[in-house]
């Protein structure tokens, strides 16, 4: 048998290289390579003495001949082939080890320069493993230490590797190339500004199985986009629990985003993808008891996202009632040591962002939604507004106080499907309406569900009231001021609604649909 070695990441090479000589493996590898294994005492044969010429480029081309690619390529089943590569003096080779040279795990630090890029780009590591995966009748296409171990025992027992594992290897290897590519592509079309391309790569590397996806009948599995690099679902440390059901990371993400959307303490309540109830405070325990208020039966099984290290307080509270899971980006040692004497409840750890510079790119910038035989791409909804583009279209002109609520009940209003409906009061929320056809009835659910806190509430919208019922029913239960997007045809009628009942309306010109 007869091995090549061209290795950006060294890890367990020398061992392997070791375990393929014992074996009386012929090894070949790229001067770089070659001398990192010579630095651990082991000799192989340098690549030129396959290829009789030297490497060229400052070592971008040096595999690139056709010694080498047709000593991979040759079907051991067609004598013809075989009889070429003897009469051309080349003896095929059985084993490639390549892992590429990182490109995407770099990119994302800054704005890389197109003539830094190009240098980072490896042409010779994928293409000496594509050609190992186009050819796995006979040939191992190895991308990743994982497989030493398997390689060198089916060697030692079998005398060769079995046919089974060159296959799964050559699958890796060609999904490892395609995401490569992708990452570069990805790269490229962001240097461009070009967002939506014609072909749309999405690289993802497996976070883990699920026990089951939406309802026990599906599978299920997570992803992580290797595009994304501010801190995640994808990237938290479960402290308590197993990895979380399929329903449960839907809502854990959520409760997280929503949390981290605001910069003062948050406390969030999410269950079957929509927010139960969230507040803000000067103390976290106190924007717990707040959000928990919104709807208490609701809450109960539901999932706990905060934006601060969780206290031994609020961590107390949260004891007291029954959730699926809690997240956060800190636990501290008190709120550990309450929340492990609840077993069945599920912590997770969201990790800090990654230092200052690195930056989303690729599809991280981008939102989707399935359809039949296709997908929907758009860009990511941000919330785009601040006190100062507010158009008050009342008469009456919101107070300090209502402002206030009206900006906090806006950022919450865009994470809640729609028809959605955010009451809020003292930067609280107590009333949500979600998912109607109509928005009249979601101003009505959220109405019932605040009950007497309605009164002196505020009031936001995701989009404009096609009739002004709405506005009339907020304002008979008490609710003050309101905040939309307008663009109604029929905006003067809601606007004539309001000032017969001394609210306060402002308009964002933004929507902010859910769907």
């Amino acid at each position: 048998m007869r091995a090549l070695l061209s290795v950006a990441t060294r890890d367990g090479i020398s061992a392997f290289a070791r375990g393929l000589q014992s074996l009386d493996v012929e090894v070949f590898a790229t001067d770089g390579t070659r001398e990192h294994l010579a630095q651990d005492g082991i000799e192989v044969k340098a690549v030129s003495e396959l290829t009789g010429v030297p490497q060229m480029l400052d070592g971008s081309v040096k595999t690139f001949h056709h010694a080498i690619y047709a000593g991979i390529l040759a079907r051991r089943d067609q004598p013809e082939q075989l009889a070429e590569l003897k009469k051309e003096g080349i003896e095929p080779i059985d084993l490639v080890v390549v892992n590429v040279r990182p490109f995407g795990a770099e990119i994302g630090r800054a704005l890389v320069g197109i003539d830094r890029a190009i240098e980072m780009i490896d042409v010779g590591g994928s293409s000496l493993l594509g050609a190992a995966a186009r050819n796995p009748a006979a040939v191992a296409a190895v991308a990743s230490p994982d497989h030493y171990t398997q390689i060198l025992g089916e060697i030692r027992e079998r005398g060769q590797v079995s046919p089974e594992l060159r296959a799964q290897l050559a699958a890796e290897a060609f999904a490892l190339i395609a995401a490569y590519h992708a990452e570069i592509a990805a790269y490229l079309n962001q240097l461009s500004g070009t967002t939506y391309p014609k072909r749309l790569a999405m690289v993802l590397d497996k976070v883990s199985d699920l026990r089951y996806g939406e309802n026990p009948h599906q599978t299920g599995a997570f992803y992580r986009e290797t595009t994304h690099r501010s801190s995640s679902l994808a990237d938290v440390t479960v402290l308590q629990g197993g990895m979380p059901s399929f329903n449960n990371l839907l809502d854990l993400d959520l409760a997280y985003r929503i949390a981290s959307d605001y910069t003062t303490p948050t406390v969030v309540i999410t269950k079957h993808t929509d927010p139960v109830g969230l507040a803000s405070g000067d103390e976290l325990v106190e924007a717990y008891r707040r959000a928990l208020e919104t709807d208490p039966v609701a809450s109960f099984g539901g999932i706990v996202g905060v934006n601060r290290t969780l206290d031994g307080a609020t961590a107390r509270e949260i004891a007291a009632n029954s959730y699926e899971a809690v997240i956060a980006p800190g636990f501290d040692d008190s709120a550990i040591g309450i929340l492990k004497q609840k077993p069945g409840l599920e912590l997770l750890l969201v990790p800090p962002s990654p230092t200052e510079g690195m930056r989303d790119y690729g599809i991280a910038r981008l939102d989707f939604k399935r359809v039949g035989g296709g997908l929907l791409v758009e860009t990511l909804d941000d919330l785009g507004l601040d006190g100062s583009q507010l158009q008050v279209v009342t008469k009456r002109r919101p107070t300090l106080e209502e402002l206030t609520d009206l900006l906090f009940a806006w950022r919450a209003v865009r994470h809640v499907r729609s028809n959605a409906i955010v009451l809020a009061k003292n930067a609280a929320s107590v009333g949500i309406g979600s998912g109607q056809p109509s928005r009249q009835v979601s101003v009505e659910i959220a109405l019932r569900r605040a009950g007497e806190r309605a009164r002196l509430s505020v009031m936001a919208a995701d989009a404009y009231f096609p009739f002004p019922d709405g506005i009339q029913v907020a304002a008979q239960a008490g609710v003050t001021a309101i905040i939309q997007p307008g663009g109604s045809i029929r905006d003067e009628m809601a606007i004539e609604v309001a000032d017969r009942h001394h609210l306060a309306m402002v308009f964002t010109g933004r929507r902010h649909f859910r769907h």
